[in-house]
């Protein structure tokens, strides 16, 4: 995994903005209407050769494809896999829920939008699998080729993965005889698309909002233990599902919920991290932007990651249209890479990524871009500042 001794290097954590009409074919497939699958991949080819180009401009020294070949963060496996079908349901954060005034006006600015959303889950019915290899193999191909065309000398590039337990959380289980055992099903399904991404050439990031979101989802009225216990079981998953993977190709991505909300019943980092860093990668990125948990990069002081491991730093706050000026980015790398206490194993990123599925992202197009040069700008001056 690429880090820097002289500068401190900038990535995201994965979605960006999708073209309106790839957006409109995504919703138009998922509420059953037909979509013509020549103009579909044109469409994601057409999205990836644009998104490209535009991290490139903004300074982005580890770029993705922008997640454009996919609906949405976890639900995209719906069509990679078999066993999903029908229509589940899936409870509101319990920070939205306890606000009923914020709540009506969330469903009013989502109402009759042209999105897919991520709270509209199916069901798992059946017997979980990887329908072939084909699908994740070519979302790669088009990656390398594309980026070989715009960028061939980029040292490094990434591709997200969800966790199976973002999967076993959201989407209702009524096949399996344990959640361990959909849990399972779900890693050694996934464990297909890990490798792939790797094999092509990738840095693999795993999203798993799960290990902090679902604290005030799933486990809202139930102890903090059973939570943990949650995240433990997740990450063996994870681990097993990893086991011919080198754990410097992997970053793994934690976050309370990628959306505009109170957050006021967020488990704290401290509750989890330990359990998070049992996991077997060489990166955790980690969302330091955002008003509730901008100050918990101080629990770096206390040294929890492993000797080999780096930290990706949220710095970018992806749910408000605010440009973050890069001096206040080049003040929040410097007081994490302080807490850290080595600034060549910090990276600076963005809390999360900027449109989870296709349309629900808040942040204008055209502002992303300039919060992404607003990132390197920062990166610059902070990297002038630690290293001389």
């Amino acid at each position: 995994m690429q880090h820097s001794n002289d500068r401190i290097l900038t990535t995201h954590a994965g979605s960006l903005p999708r073209p309106p009409a790839l957006v409109e074919m995504f919703a138009d497939r998922v509420q059953g209407r037909p979509v013509d699958a020549a103009a579909l991949a044109t469409a994601i080819e057409d999205a990836t050769n644009w998104i490209l180009p535009k991290q490139l401009e903004a300074g982005i020294d580890i770029p993705n494809n922008g997640e454009q070949p996919r609906d949405a963060f976890f639900l995209y496996v719906r069509h990679r896999m078999s066993g999903f079908s029908g229509l589940g349901s899936r409870r509101p954060p319990g920070d939205v829920a306890r606000y009923p005034g914020f709540q009506a006006m969330r469903q009013q600015a989502q109402a009759n939008q042209t999105a897919v959303t991520n709270f509209d889950v199916p069901k798992v019915v059946d017997e979980v699998r990887y329908l072939d290899p084909a699908f994740v193999e070519a979302e790669c191909s088009d990656f390398r080729r594309i980026l070989t065309a715009y960028a061939p000398e980029q040292r490094e590039a990434f591709i997200t993965a969800p966790s199976p337990g973002i999967i076993a959380a959201a989407v209702p289980n009524e096949h399996y005889d344990s959640d361990e055992a959909y849990l399972d099903a779900l890693a050694a399904a996934l464990q297909i698309e890990y490798e792939a991404i790797v094999a092509h050439g990738f840095t693999l990031q795993l999203d798993c909002p799960d290990l902090a979101l679902e604290r005030h989802i799933t486990y809202t009225d139930r102890p903090v233990s059973e939570f943990v216990g949650f995240v433990e079981r997740v990450i063996g998953a994870i681990n097993r599902s990893l086991v011919n993977i080198p754990r410097e190709a992997v970053r793994l991505h934690v976050c309370w919920g990628n959306y505009e909300g109170p957050h006021d019943l967020d488990v704290p980092l401290a509750d989890i991290l330990p359990t998070v860093l049992q996991a077997d990668v060489g990166g955790v990125v980690l969302p330091f932007a955002n008003p509730r948990h901008a100050h918990e990069y101080r629990i770096f002081q206390d040294g929890p990651l492993a000797d080999d491991q780096i930290l990706v730093a949220g710095v970018i706050d992806t749910t408000t249209n605010y440009v973050e000026h890069p001096e206040v980015v080049a003040d929040r790398i410097e007081n994490i890479a302080r807490a850290l206490g080595d600034p060549t194993r910090l990276l600076a990123g963005t809390d999360c990524g900027f449109d989870t599925s296709a349309g629900m992202g808040k942040v204008a197009e055209d502002v992303v871009w300039a919060k992404l040069a607003s990132l390197s700008a920062g990166a610059k001056i902070a990297s002038a500042r630690l290293f001389g």
